[in-house]
């Protein structure tokens, strides 16, 4: 199931939105890594493959979505 993923960026009315396979605990340990100093860059990869780097002095949120996708229809409850 994709997580997404949102990433502010600092100087930019725009975000980032990542829609990713990676599990919601690899993003939030990605995430952690470069926003503790021991990475310089955020990486992610999309679910189709595209690669982003986003430096960390750029990055003013990250909102990581569940994995769950709401269900719709007359069966959901």
């Amino acid at each position: 199931m994709a997580v997404d993923v949102k990433i502010g960026i600092s100087d930019s009315s725009r975000e980032v939105l990542v829609q990713t396979d990676q599990t919601s605990d690899d993003v939030h340990a990605a995430v952690e890594a470069a926003l503790s100093g021991k990475e310089q860059l955020l990486k992610l990869t999309d679910d189709k493959g595209a690669r982003y780097l986003i430096p960390v002095t750029k990055i003013a949120y990250v909102e990581v979505g569940s994995a769950e996708r709401p269900r719709v229809g007359f069966g959901a409850a």
